[in-house]
């Protein structure tokens, strides 16, 4: 099997306590739920930089890039399935799946 990134962009922070704990709980039951398929249940990212050959400036991008995860799957097909199940979706974020090469 092969690695697989799962890239989180955007999505909304919860409004509460609560419904950030809710989150939470829907995110611990897809991550067991993907049982020995998960490599990384999950990384977040905090503040960010941008980096070009120009300068560099702090990312204020509401869409930048928020976490990560790590899966196995048979196929890109196979890891798109399961980025398509993963509750981050619910927040109005995206999600990009990335085949990992080893070296």
């Amino acid at each position: 099997m092969d690695s697989y990134m799962i890239a989180y962009y955007g999505g909304n922070q919860p409004a509460s306590k609560e419904e950030g704990m809710a989150q939470m709980e829907k995110w611990k039951a897809w991550v067991k739920g993907l049982g020995e398929t998960i490599i990384n249940p999950g990384t977040p990212l905090m503040a960010s930089k941008r980096v070009t050959a120009s300068g560099i400036e702090d990312d204020t991008d509401p869409n930048a890039m928020k976490g990560f995860a790590v899966v196995k799957a048979e196929s890109m097909d196979a890891a798109v399935e399961i980025a398509q199940s993963d509750p981050f979706l619910e927040n109005g974020g995206t999600i990009r799946v990335s085949e990992m090469m080893e070296m």
